[in-house]
């Protein structure tokens, strides 16, 4: 078994990845945040609570993220005509704006990160994830 080596070398790769997000995103986004426009991008809007399985957190501090991304002006949220109980999350233009330069850093890191190993390797690799994910990755030729 070599799962107190994949632990370290998972540990190392996740500490390294977070702090350079962190460090890049700032000040105007967090890695949660990007999240975050990264699903309001491709839903249009949705409710605080669809955003709970996605950021694996309390709904208590999901308000105080969407809190914080209201104030800086990337979000927008809006109680359902209907249903006023209902509230609906909307990304803004800046927030657009902060998703593409967040996909940017975070692309770029990783594509730097990728190029250590080769085109193939690449391949295998997040086919292994996939199968350790059980998300079933697709693999582009290149």
């Amino acid at each position: 078994m070599h799962t107190h080596e994949f632990a370290k070398l998972l540990e190392v790769i996740v500490k390294e990845y977070q702090g350079h997000m962190e460090q890049e995103l700032s000040p105007t986004l967090t890695t949660s945040q990007l999240t975050v426009l990264e699903l309001l991008e491709q839903q249009d809007q949705l409710k605080p609570s669809d955003l709970i399985p996605y950021l694996s957190t309390t709904p208590a501090a999901v308000t105080m993220l969407l809190d914080r991304m209201e104030r800086g002006e990337l979000i927008r949220r809006v109680r359902d005509e209907g249903d006023r109980r209902i509230v609906w999350v909307s990304i803004t233009e800046k927030g657009k704006h902060e998703v593409v330069r967040g996909v940017e850093v975070r692309n770029s890191y990783l594509s730097g990160i990728l190029d250590r190993i080769s085109t193939h390797n690449q391949q295998l690799l997040v086919y292994l994830l996939g199968k350790i994910s059980g998300v079933p990755a697709k693999v582009e030729a290149k």
